[in-house]
This record gives C-alpha cells, structure tokens and sequence, in this order.
C-alpha cells in the first residue's frame, strides 16, 4: 500500500465518521451541540466529496494514482478479517478464563 492509498483511506474513514457522529448530534442533540452536530455533517460531507473528486475525476498528479475502489474494498475485507480474528481470540480467552 503506498503513501496515497493510506492517506485516503484515513481522510474516507474521517468523513464517513464526522457525518454519522453530525447526524447523531442534528437530531439527538439540543441547541450547540445540535448546531455543532450540522456542522460537523457538512463538513465531513464536503471532505468526502472533495476527496472523491480529487481521487476519482482530477487529473492532479498525487491524486490520480489511487485505485479509490480497490483501497476501499481492501480497507472493509482487511477491516472484516480483523473483527473476526479478535472475536475467535476473545471467544477463546473467555472459553479458558469461565472453565479454569
């Protein structure tokens, strides 16, 4: 994985999380913090559209060379294989700690 893949995999996943945690605070949140939680939708909103532009459409040099499908479908199987790994190994760590 070179430097850019990595970078747009850390600036998708920061999108994704400022919209999910905006939408959370506009609608459950109360006076700041609901105007808090619109502007954090908006702002990971325009982040991940200006990446997706700049990743996918531009011709900008550092830009154009990320694969934007082919990082994001290895970044979810490798974020997949992980969860799995550590719930077989909590499975067992709990399996051994309630027997013993």
């Amino acid at each position: 994985m070179d430097l850019m893949t990595f970078i747009t995999l850390i600036i998708i996943a920061f999108a994704v999380v400022m919209i999910v945690a905006g939408l959370f605070a506009a609608i459950l949140g109360s006076g700041k913090s609901r105007a808090y939680g619109g502007i954090m939708l908006v702002a990971g909103l325009i982040v991940g559209i200006v990446w997706f532009y700049l990743t996918g459409w531009s011709d900008i040099e550092p830009f154009c060379g990320v694969e934007l499908y082919d990082a994001l479908y290895s970044a979810v199987v490798d974020l997949i294989a992980v969860v799995i790994g550590a719930l077989i190994a909590v499975g067992i760590f709990l399996a051994a700690v309630l027997k013993s």
